[in-house]
């Protein structure tokens, strides 16, 4: 049996988890998870926290769609370079994210999140290094 590669365990482990960060930013905006529990505690209000879920599910929703183009499920012929530098930002962010995740002041999101946006990071990482599958390559 053919051990899976660390592109695809990449690929796999960005789909689920991205997947399931947006699941749990509408459940935030639909009041079911309370919104104190992201962005370090530091949500004065409803209307800020409308915002800044409004901002975070649309681009958990983009990065969504770049693992999507690059694994092949949406159909759309993307310059791999394109594709590189998209994994490096989104990299970049989840650096970010971890440190402020690391820096919060709510002991859910410093246990849970950092871990997670870190390996979110390595995961993007190892995508942007990788080569693009070949039927994704740009004509």
């Amino acid at each position: 049996m053919q051990q899976p590669s660390t592109q695809k365990i990449a690929l796999i482990g960005l789909s689920y988890i991205l997947s399931l960060f947006i699941i749990f930013h509408l459940l935030i905006i639909a009041g079911v998870v309370p919104y104190q529990t992201v962005w370090g505690g530091r949500l004065t209000g409803y209307n800020q926290m409308l915002t800044f879920e409004s901002i975070s599910l649309l681009a958990n929703l983009l990065m969504l769609a770049v693992v999507g183009i690059y694994a092949g499920v949406i159909k759309m012929v993307v310059s791999p370079n394109i594709l590189k530098v998209a994994f490096w930002v989104m990299a970049g962010l989840f650096v970010l994210n971890t440190l402020g995740n690391f820096a919060s002041t709510n002991e859910f999101e410093h246990l849970v999140f950092t871990p997670v946006t870190f390996l979110l990071a390595l995961f993007c990482m190892r995508l942007a290094v990788g080569s693009m599958p070949v039927r994704q390559k740009a004509v």
